[in-house]
């Protein structure tokens, strides 16, 4: 598992993160996501949703991991978005 993911996991385990396309989308109107993981083998609806908020919010998408491996980076199943919630972790996720 590369660093990034290992990272992912801690920022789950501190409640750095959300998943979940509306819950995601509902974040992004309200501010609260600063980043976003979308997976490269999401739907083409989910991807275009996503893309198109994030990009109305001014927020970057990362869409190098497959939904398999965001998923067990977080201990949960089927992840296919995840947005960070907390600047802290973006520092250490964009390292």
């Amino acid at each position: 598992m590369d660093k990034i993911l290992q990272n992912l996991g801690l920022c789950n385990r501190a409640g750095g993160f959300i998943s979940g396309i509306e819950l995601v989308c509902e974040y992004l109107a309200s501010g609260k996501v600063y980043y976003i993981f979308l997976a490269n083998d999401a739907s083409d609806n989910t991807k275009k949703k996503i893309r198109n908020k994030a990009l109305y919010y001014n927020v970057e998408v990362d869409e190098s991991y497959s939904s398999s491996e965001l998923s067990l980076a977080v201990g949960k199943i089927n992840r296919m978005v995840l947005g960070v919630t907390q600047k802290g972790f973006l520092k250490i996720l964009k390292k």
